[in-house]
């Protein structure tokens, strides 16, 4: 057996998740397009999509992912320990581990990522707010921060760009 997974099969798991979990490229793409449409005139959807998709190709981002994703599963299944498994499931505002995933994301484009995901992340809006409703029985206490760190990171990406551009 190959030890070493394929950039490939992470990013295909990754992406698969996100939509398993009710997540579009297009709703990480709108959050973007909130953080970034004040600051560029003629920003569209597709600069949007493409640089989250650019976001989705890195391999930290992808491994986020697939442990945040699989914890907050995990919680649903009542399958961790507790305190764990309390501390998940009622996403306590102390924990403080899912914005630590979080961070490895938004790190991977700068120190702009870090304003534009506390913005975000206090604001919650689109696909945000339906991932922070606690009524739905699902757990995403690390996938909303993954989104919005996403979303931050590709906002930062296209910063980024912009002042190069210039």
């Amino acid at each position: 057996m190959d030890k070493k997974i394929k950039n490939e099969v992470l990013n295909q798991k990754a992406r698969e998740l996100l939509e398993e979990r009710g997540v579009t490229l297009q709703d990480i793409a709108e959050l973007v397009y909130y953080l970034q449409s004040k600051y560029h005139d003629n920003l569209s959807m597709d600069d949007c999509l493409y640089n989250v998709d650019r976001v989705l190709e890195k391999r930290e981002v992808q491994n986020a992912i697939l442990t945040g994703i699989q914890l907050d599963k995990l919680a649903e299944k009542n399958m961790l320990e507790e305190p764990l498994q309390t501390t998940i499931a009622i996403d306590e505002g102390l924990y403080g581990v899912d914005e630590i995933i979080a961070f490895s994301i938004v790190n991977v484009y700068g120190s702009i990522g870090f304003t534009n995901y506390g913005y975000i992340d206090k604001q919650k809006p689109g696909i945000l707010k339906r991932l922070n409703d606690k009524s739905t029985g699902q757990c995403h206490t690390f996938l909303d921060d993954i989104v919005g760190a996403i979303a931050a990171a590709a906002s930062s990406r296209l910063a980024h760009a912009a002042q190069d551009a210039e």
